[in-house]
């Protein structure tokens, strides 16, 4: 008889794994036969055995429980299996990451859609502007940065709702970390620069990471390459950004400049690509 977490949560399938977790397609069992899917999100066993990454954790789960919001993929449930080791149960989102998304475009010689890739952004920047505006019971402001904003935690459900997923395991990544060996190389291409330095995060780096997304799914390419993972923190630092204008003559300017803004290294300061003179 397969053992059914906190006496109601079955493990099926494995859904995907990432650098810190593994996640699982589950399904709750209620009263009278009721069922519904699941996700549920297990930490890499050499993690759970961090103490200083399982405080962290448990106080993400905690924190981001709190954040109810359409665009925000939310946490049903957090407890211990019957050997100690913790895990989360999540909204399950059927449909395809963000990457899958445009891998697709891809594989058949076509751009995404600007217009689609506009609209899941601007669903995205909602989830973020949720979590960085939090409060706390007594009305001060308590923002939470997601950190790992990249293609794969963007989801795009079947019914065309987008959802920002892995606020729970952002908080507890090492930012020390990110030149080791065992870290995953896709995550640190979409890090800010000031984050390469071991800097704080903020609602910035947030913006940061979306501008790099977007241009990636415009572009159809990567944005900062390297062979190991110096090397695309090197590329990252010397922030060499080429004007999507070169891959794609049919996205609005506005467009190009929104994602320029949210990639420059200082947006207060940022000043609008001019315009090209007008062939005559």
């Amino acid at each position: 008889m397969t053992e059914l977490l906190g006496g109601k949560y079955e493990v099926l399938e494995l859904a995907g794994e990432g650098g810190m977790a593994k996640v699982y397609r589950g399904q709750t069992h209620g009263a009278a036969g009721f069922t519904r899917p699941v996700a549920i999100k297990r930490v890499l066993a050499p993690l759970s055995q961090n103490p200083e990454f399982l405080k962290m954790f448990v106080e993400e789960a905690r924190v981001v429980s709190e954040l109810d919001h359409p665009n925000i993929a939310q946490i049903h449930d957090f407890d211990r299996d019957r050997t100690g080791e913790y895990y989360l149960v999540l909204e399950w989102v059927e449909g395809l990451t963000l990457g899958e998304w445009r891998q697709g475009y891809g594989e058949h010689g076509n751009h995404t859609p600007w217009t689609l890739t506009a609209a899941i952004g601007i669903e995205v920047l909602e989830a973020l502007h949720a979590a960085h505006a939090r409060e706390d019971a007594d009305g001060r402001a308590a923002p939470i940065f997601h950190r790992d904003v990249t293609p794969q935690n963007v989801m795009v459900s079947n019914c065309g709702v987008v959802k920002l997923t892995d606020f729970g395991l952002a908080r507890a990544m090492d930012r020390s970390s990110i030149t080791k060996p065992g870290f995953v190389k896709g995550k640190i291409s979409y890090l800010a620069p000031e984050l390469t330095y071991e800097a704080e995060p903020s609602a910035q780096t947030d913006v940061f990471s979306v501008g790099v997304v977007l241009w990636e799914v415009l572009a159809g390419e990567k944005l900062f390459k390297g062979k190991d993972p110096l090397k695309v923190v090197g590329t990252i630092r010397d922030m060499d950004v080429p004007d999507l204008a070169e891959f794609r003559d049919d996205l609005p300017e506005r467009l190009r400049e929104i994602i320029s803004k949210a990639l420059a290294t200082s947006p207060r300061s940022y000043a609008p690509p001019r315009k090209s003179p007008t062939p005559t």
